[in-house]
């Protein structure tokens, strides 16, 4: 069993080129399953998924990508969200498909597949989103919002990017707050 916290830590976005082999529809199954166990805002679970293992399908998605990405990927897991109102107009569907996402490629990683999590470059203002969408059939109701590439490596993973050390991102106590001292100014 891989150690949840090691997982986490070793992760890395993989944008290289991807082994041929099929990834097997029980595999995919388990990675959407992990997906759809994240937690949901409310409980309204705004997060759907459409995992694409036919190679045909999957090229004319992939070509609808400009700039490409991904090419080399034999299946995918598209993220669609829906714009529920949880409660006084509040809605949580950027979480909820986030804490799937998220969930998804830790999935994908324990089972030895490598992904990359690419929202903002199919959400974009040439809304390659509406065009993948339509290619799937995904009813109005419903936006989408990720391209998950998923596959094996066919590449060495590098060094993964450089992360700000822990204290200038996590404190103890209060902003700022560096040792186990509660350090608090006194107000007169």
């Amino acid at each position: 069993m891989i150690n949840i916290l090691e997982l986490i830590q070793n992760r890395r976005s993989y944008r290289g080129r991807y082994e041929a082999a099929p990834v097997p529809r029980e595999d995919l199954r388990r990675i959407m399953e992990a997906g759809l166990a994240a937690p949901s805002g409310c409980n309204q679970q705004t997060t759907s998924l459409i995992a694409v293992d036919d190679p045909a399908l999957l090229e004319k998605l992939k070509a609808a990508i400009d700039p490409p990405v991904a090419q080399t990927a034999p299946a995918a897991i598209f993220v669609l969200t829906q714009e529920i109102c949880a409660y006084r107009d509040k809605r949580f569907n950027v979480q909820d498909y986030s804490a799937a996402i998220e969930n998804m490629l830790l999935a994908a990683n324990a089972l030895g597949y490598e992904s990359c999590w690419y929202e903002g470059h199919i959400t974009d203002d040439d809304r390659i989103d509406r065009k993948l969408a339509e290619m799937l059939d995904v009813p109005e109701a419903y936006k989408l919002v990720c391209f998950l590439p998923v596959g094996k490596a066919a590449q060495k993973l590098g060094q993964g990017p450089a992360k700000k050390p822990f204290e200038q991102r996590a404190w103890w106590n209060g902003f700022g707050n560096t040792t186990d001292k509660i350090e608090r100014k006194k107000s007169q």
